[in-house]
């Protein structure tokens, strides 16, 4: 479930931004897959990482549109949901103590003369790194809005308005309105029903495309009187001076006016490449040229960009193409930061893995002993 995804973040990563300069070795813009998995191969090589998202919580794509859809191409799992993966990646790189800053887009990049840059985001949080791996899957995920009279003066300085829901208690005794037919709004709308004083549900259509479970449990909720359910509705306008009072509905023709606090439209995201497009990388077809013959590089030395946002010849666009770019530009980036010092490849199954918090994982040792 969404909200599974930042409460497992938060008891094991550094997940706030500091005031002071954020240090670290490799700085991943992006924290999907592709840049989790990222941060596993680095630890491998001693190299510390810190991620930076849009989004309030971890696992991009597949904790914001379809955490409880199967994916069926990842090497080792016939099956898996998409957010059971990011949690997988999550308990996986969890003893290389990675840091977070999530909720902030990054806005501007400068290099320095020791070949280092410093990377800071809109809300002014600076991060100093040795390499930078954009894994920002598709771009920057704006949400979808609906076209609505007045909606740019609401959804300004908490007047009712939320694409995002970031703290849950938030709406704790208020009165909440969610629109939208997917995982995200089935999801939030089984989950505030234990937080808000009322939950009303709307969308357009009948039918809902979400996990069979979620669409079972708001009809149970609904059933109970916990969720107020509105299909086929919509949301066509608001009423309230300072922030919402009430949002006006239409449903089958006739117009129906419900008194709440928020109003939050779950549509879904839209891909942008946002700020990084004016870097300075090559773009082309909206995505970041590498140099998928060694390491994927960009135009930029130490700037790399790897997963949905790259371009080369031949891409697919597939999560373990992802993973296998990550580990080559982990690699890369060692020999960037340790000029002429060999590294000797060694597998897990040899060497094991040794965390940065001192933790240790190794195969067992073989036995040495005679047969009789």
């Amino acid at each position: 479930m969404i909200r599974s995804l930042p409460t497992f973040a938060a008891q094991n990563f550094d997940i706030m931004p500091r005031k002071k300069m954020i240090e670290t070795d490799i700085l991943i813009i992006g924290a999907g897959p592709t840049g989790l998995f990222a941060v596993f191969e680095a630890g491998l090589l001693k190299l510390k990482c810190h991620l930076i998202d849009a989004l309030p919580q971890i696992g991009g794509q597949l904790a914001e549109l379809y955490p409880k859809k199967p994916i069926y191409d990842i090497p080792g799992y016939p099956e898996v949901l998409a957010g059971d993966l990011v949690t997988n990646l999550m308990e996986q790189i969890k003893q290389f103590q990675p840091g977070f800053t999530l909720g902030e887009t990054a806005e501007t990049i400068d290099k320095l003369e020791d070949g280092t840059f410093i990377v800071t985001t809109n809300e002014g949080t600076k991060h100093h790194a040795k390499a930078v791996a954009i894994a920002g899957g598709l771009g920057t995920f704006e949400p979808r809005k609906p076209i609505l009279k007045d909606l740019e003066f609401y959804e300004k300085e908490d007047r009712g308005v939320d694409y995002f829901i970031k703290d849950p208690e938030k709406y704790r005794g208020k009165n909440v309105v969610i629109s939208g037919g997917g995982d995200s709004a089935l999801d939030w709308s089984v989950f505030l029903t234990d937080v808000a004083a009322s939950v009303t549900l709307v969308h357009r259509r009948n039918e809902f495309r979400g996990a069979l479970d979620s669409v079972e449990k708001v009809q149970e909720l609904k059933s109970l009187g916990k969720i107020k359910l509105i299909t086929p509705g919509e949301v066509i306008g608001f009423k309230g001076s300072e922030r919402i009072e009430s949002v006006d509905i239409e449903v089958n023709g006739a117009r129906m006016n419900v008194v709440t606090d928020y109003f939050i439209p779950l549509f879904g995201l839209t891909p942008k490449l946002g700020a990084i497009a004016n870097w300075g990388l090559e773009i082309e077809k909206n995505a970041i040229k590498v140099n998928n013959a060694l390491d994927y590089q960009t135009n930029i030395d130490g700037i790399y960009a790897i997963g949905d946002v790259n371009i080369y010849p031949g891409k697919l666009k597939l999560i373990l193409c992802g993973f296998h770019e990550a580990t080559l530009m982990c690699q890369s980036v060692y020999n960037r930061i340790n000029p002429g010092k060999k590294y000797v490849l060694k597998y897990t199954t040899v060497s094991g893995i040794d965390g940065f918090d001192g933790t240790r994982k190794e195969a067992e040792k073989a036995v040495v002993k005679s047969i009789d």
